[in-house]
């Protein structure tokens, strides 16, 4: 993994004003993954659209953290079952077509 891709969480939650202990309850329940290197935590950049997600959801819609895990367990079930119907559309599409 190049370190370019890698954000530390101080940077993270000095630029979104949250607390360090909500990005490290945010890898207890499995939302993000952090990766550590010399004692120090990142976040690897493709991450940051889903932390801002949860941010939303957390703190501007007063949602609480395992109201937010379900919410976005949810979504990733939507996103997946999204991508397969595309599939199943084309695969259809192309067996119409013979």
């Amino acid at each position: 993994m190049k370190p370019k891709d890698l954000i530390p969480i101080q940077l993270i939650c000095k630029s979104y004003n949250v607390p360090i202990s909500f990005i490290n309850t945010l890898q207890e329940y499995q939302l993000i993954e952090l990766i550590v290197e010399k004692e120090d935590s990142y976040i690897h950049s493709k991450q940051i659209k889903e932390v801002e997600k949860i941010m939303r959801l957390h703190y501007d819609l007063d949602i609480n953290l395992e109201g937010v895990d379900a919410i976005y367990n949810l979504l990733k079930q939507v996103e997946t079952l999204k991508q397969e119907i595309s599939i199943l559309h084309n695969r259809l599409r192309f067996y119409e077509g013979l």
